[in-house]
């Protein structure tokens, strides 16, 4: 489908939020969000050329026939592999902390490059802080490409953070949405708490996502295309009240609302969530405009994608700049899979300044040196040549003698 038709198609469903509505009056919504030629994928083939080598992938089934495959498609395709169970969903994150590592970044200079996380939107803020030349986010959950996908869409539909919270949310975008750019996180968030969920504009909305999404040229199933959907749907009946959640294991009642994690702050107390500023929010909607967001279905500790991502790097002269892998290396203890990684993280290129970022969630409350009063998780940085050694050394045995023993003081 091309820009020209696509943005026909979003002005068209996002129009019929207005015959849908009672009396006739136009909802604030219903201000169909037009793409501009930012929003138009810009990437030529040759700059998305998959890696040398075999790195076919099962995560992403070939072009159904007639559908058009995009070098977007074509990329997420070779760099993943089959997904895999984690007993969590990837809605939002649980890590209140995740903004305390920002001083870190800075004191050590961590720019440009290639940016690896797991995960949904926290990504988003690391990204707008380190400002990578492409990002990947890599997940074992086939069903964060599809979280990531909706993202995408409705970074492609919106004009500002606000718009994008409103489409996101189901909410009624002003009529002067731009004049809000200058406008502060806190009253943002306070718009959306004092107006009531639009459901119609939010099911048309809906349609014209889906239409962004069939753009992009992954072939995905119907059961694919309605896990999106799934995810929007939550976001629009919980709204800023969303929370992560967990099967199979309790739900801890202090897990943090999307209200919270768009109003934390770094060391400093600086508001720092990509949405926080509209400069923040512009960085990674032109990079989500140009493909330069990836989301690749993998294994941290696989054969493949992480394999192939290092090669893409070395292919494109780049070298990884930061690496997010939230707690994921807990798990990777238990499950006798972590030197898989750390082989892994030994054929990324990085150079004195790449970092890995993790989260800590302590045990038996077990606090850690940088853990800030008022929060249950701790973010820190790890220089990747620190880690490297000490793998090597064989110095890194359990989990806690890992997050105890080298990280970067803010």
């Amino acid at each position: 489908m091309d820009s020209m038709l696509l943005r026909c198609v979003a002005r068209a469903l996002l129009a019929l939020a207005v015959l849908g509505c009672r009396g006739g009056q136009r909802p604030p919504s219903a201000d169909a969000p037009t793409p501009s030629a930012a929003t138009t994928p810009a990437i030529a083939p040759a700059a998305v050329a998959a890696p040398a080598g075999d790195v076919a992938s099962t995560a992403v089934p070939p072009s159904a026939e007639g559908a058009q495959r995009t070098p977007f498609a074509e990329l997420v395709a070779q760099l993943s592999e089959s997904g895999g169970f984690f007993d969590s969903d990837n809605i939002i994150s649980n890590e209140t902390s995740y903004l305390h590592v920002l001083e870190a970044l800075r004191s050590v200079g961590v720019r440009g490059g290639v940016y690896i996380g797991v995960g949904p939107d926290q990504n988003f803020s690391y990204i707008a802080a380190i400002r990578p030349t492409v990002a990947f986010m890599l997940d074992i959950r086939r069903d964060n490409m599809f979280e990531h996908l909706l993202f995408k869409s409705i970074f492609a539909l919106a004009r500002n953070r606000l718009e994008y919270m409103c489409l996101l949310f189901g909410k009624p975008v002003p009529g002067n949405v731009e004049a809000w750019n200058g406008r502060s996180i806190e009253a943002l968030v306070a718009y959306l708490d004092s107006v009531r969920t639009d459901t119609v504009a939010a099911r048309a909305t809906q349609r014209a996502i889906n239409a962004q999404i069939a753009s992009f040229g992954l072939a995905l199933s119907q059961k694919d295309l309605e896990t999106a959907d799934k995810y929007r749907a939550e976001f629009v009946a919980e709204g800023l009240d969303v929370q992560f959640s967990s099967w199979n294991r309790n739900n801890r009642s202090n897990y943090p609302t999307l209200r919270r994690l768009l109003l934390e702050t770094d060391r400093s107390g600086r508001r720092a969530n990509f949405l926080a500023s509209e400069d923040a929010f512009a960085y990674v909607k032109s990079m989500q405009a140009r493909n330069l967001i990836v989301p690749v279905v993998g294994n941290v500790a696989g054969d493949k994608a992480v394999v192939a991502i290092a090669r893409y790097a070395r292919d494109h002269g780049q070298r990884v700049s930061a690496f997010y892998l939230s707690n994921v290396e807990q798990y990777l203890f238990r499950d006798g899979l972590f030197d898989l990684f750390a082989e892994n993280v030994k054929r990324l290129p990085r150079d004195e300044k790449s970092v890995i970022i993790r989260s800590y969630f302590g045990r038996f409350g077990m606090g850690h040196p940088l853990m800030m009063p008022g929060h249950t998780s701790t973010s820190m940085a790890q220089r990747m040549d620190a880690f490297v050694r000490d793998f090597d050394a064989g110095a890194l045995r359990t989990y806690s003698s890992m997050v105890d023993r080298v990280y970067i003081s803010p």
